[in-house]
């Protein structure tokens, strides 16, 4: 019996304002078995949240929408230093061509798609992806030979406790408490066993680097957890995880997929 290659999945999110044109395009996919929808959006704002948290491969972006267009997803995710996939913009218009590629996307698709058309661009973000996969493993394989090393690593002082705000207030707490912590739009908060509110630090390098490398990790651009904290894996898109955490909440962090890899050997999934 021959036996049959694994298909390298593409990780795939469809934004779309319009109920019908995000239909269309979803059912114009299934004919690609590489391509995984992983999530659907209708609008700009909730794109912005999905891309950042999910960082899919992939992602069809419409450009005219209420509120945020599909630009303005773009811009806002460069202003978050978000890991940016690629993009395919969708428009009924090829003038807006020429600003979307302005903006980092990649390709474009023109209204009512053409499934033609849709395969040489799937074929593009295939070769992208791949190219993108083969320097994310290397760089992988370029920091396991430097934590190797026998040379020593200057470290920056840990500190005990941390300082956190909450209405008006300033509470003392032992950093091994430190639940979680998460930056958006600049603002790092912090979540522990019995409180939760804002910090001083400016990044999460410096937070990052204040707190015991062996116990904190960083799994995401915007999340740094507690390993001691992490209550369940949960099996997400092909081959990514979420960590539900131990706080009141069991709030769900996603895992980079970057991070991925060393999920799967600290936990020996």
């Amino acid at each position: 019996m021959p036996v049959r290659a694994t298909i390298s999945t593409i990780s795939t999110v469809v934004v779309d304002d319009e109920l019908l044109a995000r239909d269309e395009l979803l059912f114009l996919l299934r004919d690609f078995p590489d391509i995984e929808i992983i999530a659907t959006a209708e609008n700009g704002l909730d794109a912005v949240n999905l891309i950042e948290n999910s960082e899919p491969d992939l992602v069809f972006l419409d450009v005219e929408m209420p509120g945020l267009d599909g630009i303005g997803v773009i811009r806002r995710l460069r202003e978050k230093n978000a890991t940016l996939p690629y993009f395919v913009m969708a428009t009924a218009y090829e003038s807006y061509a020429v600003e979307a590629f302005h903006q980092e996307a990649t390709d474009y698709l023109l209204k009512p798609i053409e499934k033609e058309r849709l395969a040489q661009t799937i074929e593009r973000a295939r070769r992208a992806v791949a190219e993108r996969n083969r320097v994310a493993e290397a760089a992988i394989a370029e920091t396991a030979i430097a934590e190797t090393s026998e040379a020593p690593r200057p470290t920056a002082p840990q500190r005990a406790k941390i300082l956190v705000r909450k209405e008006g207030r300033h509470y003392i707490i032992d950093s091994q408490e430190i639940i979680y912590a998460r930056i958006d739009d600049g603002v790092i908060s912090v979540v522990a066993a019995g409180v939760e509110g804002e910090t001083n630090y400016a990044t999460m390098e410096e937070l990052q680097s204040s707190l015991d490398a062996e116990q904190f990790w960083r799994v995401h651009r915007s999340w740094l957890v507690n390993i001691n904290r992490i209550r369940e894996v949960i099996p997400w898109f092909k081959s990514t995880f979420q960590l539900k955490m131990d706080d009141k909440r069991q709030t769900e962090v996603p895992v980079s997929r970057v991070q991925t890899k060393r999920l799967r050997t600290l936990l020996k999934l």
